[in-house]
């Protein structure tokens, strides 16, 4: 993964290079943000630069051995921790990063570094119910795999995605490697919910946000991938908000089947609170405690969007809302509904939903409460 091959982030590129032009390679780096903004191959394509021999004009040669070691994610330098689990686990079985090489090389090969934690956690089948962890065990490895000297490169690369969702234990284990690290070590945490994190785990990294990918650099890429014409291509790039993976599911001309059914139980959710149905409420509460715990993250986001959208709408800027399909022609409708009376209160209940469910609250009471209050605030108007 060369910086080329990385749609936007032109500025933040630059000041990586330049960073390690200067020799301020820091020990501990934290990535941060959405998996459509490309926070990951970032982290990938750093990591190949610092190891390439051969860098110049900006970015890493491509072709040297580092280099295609690392692009087909086999370099043994430069070592890659993920959440996994797996059904049928037996018990104290140690389920670790390693096992699932493979698939990890098969989702790196076809997003082309571009994938979100829901995508992996089908990859690996675990259901509804089950979510990647990020294990003791495996923090005992990354230990292990850093003790030994370097087999190629200058340094040795530990990137760790997603760290928010490692274990008590495994943070803890993780904190100390990072105030004694070993000389020449990398290490890259990439994080879409850094305040998920240990704060002491966050205090001891240099931070590098990455933010939503320009408009123009995403037009461009719609082009690249076949958009009918320049106008198409702008929507497009309009309608995505500086995601890649909504770009891409906007060219393909479908629907996420998550998105889908997150914009179904929104809709539900607001019908039933519009005509003041409680028991029909309380069983669409347990209709999403049914989802996955990204499912539920997923569902929240989207009805945080929804009504932010919504409420452009209602306030007369319905020229820039990002909108299309049956969301538009849902929220069209729906958006006499959301004022300044109510938009504020909706906003708050989704993130203390969303909190409680990220700290493993029960969705059962959660959605239960979430759902009876949303009725409430519909209903008043």
């Amino acid at each position: 993964m060369r910086f080329a091959d990385i749609i936007g982030h032109d500025d933040l590129k630059r000041h990586l290079v330049r960073s390690v032009d200067q020799g301020r390679v820091s020990h501990a780096q934290l990535f941060t943000g959405e998996a459509g903004y490309g926070a990951l191959p970032l982290a990938v394509a750093y990591a190949q630069y610092v190891n390439c021999p051969n860098r110049s004009g900006g970015d890493s040669c491509g072709v040297c051995p580092s280099c295609v070691q690392i692009a087909q994610m086999a370099h043994p330098d430069v070592h890659m921790v993920f959440p996994v689990n797996k059904r049928e686990k037996k018990s104290g079985e140690a389920v670790l990063s390693d096992q699932f090489l493979s698939q990890w090389r098969e989702m790196w090969q076809s997003g082309g570094g571009y994938f979100s934690a829901q995508q992996w956690f089908d990859k690996l089948d675990l259901g509804k119910t089950m979510k990647g962890l990020i294990t003791a065990k495996e923090s005992d490895e990354i230990i292990r795999k850093l003790s030994f000297k370097s087999f190629s490169s200058e340094y040795k690369v530990m990137i760790v995605w997603l760290p928010e969702l490692m274990n008590a234990d495994a943070a803890n284990k993780i904190l100390k490697i990072l105030e004694e690290p070993w000389d020449k070590t990398l290490f890259l945490l990439v994080s879409e919910r850094p305040e998920l994190l240990l704060p002491t785990i966050v205090s001891r990294t240099q931070q590098v946000s990455v933010g939503r990918i320009d408009a123009a650099a995403l037009e461009a890429a719609a082009l690249a991938a076949g958009a009918a014409d320049r106008q198409t291509a702008h929507g497009m790039a309009r309608l995505a908000g500086g995601d890649l993976l909504e770009l891409r599911s906007l060219l393909r001309g479908e629907t996420d089947s998550m998105r889908h059914e997150c914009f179904e139980l929104f809709c539900s959710l607001m019908r039933l609170s519009y005509n003041d149905k409680h028991l029909e409420l309380m069983s669409w509460a347990d209709d999403v405690s049914d989802l996955s715990r990204e499912g539920q993250r997923a569902f929240l986001s989207n009805a945080a969007r929804l009504l932010r959208e919504s409420y452009m709408i209602h306030a007369g800027a319905a020229e820039i809302s990002y909108l299309w399909g049956e969301e538009a022609d849902f929220c069209r409708k729906f958006a006499p509904y959301i004022g300044n009376s109510n938009i504020e209160f909706l906003i708050g209940e989704i993130e203390k939903a969303m909190a409680q469910i990220s700290q493993n609250g029960s969705p059962r009471i959660v959605f239960t409460h979430f759902a009876l209050a949303v009725s409430k605030t519909i209903n008043r108007l």
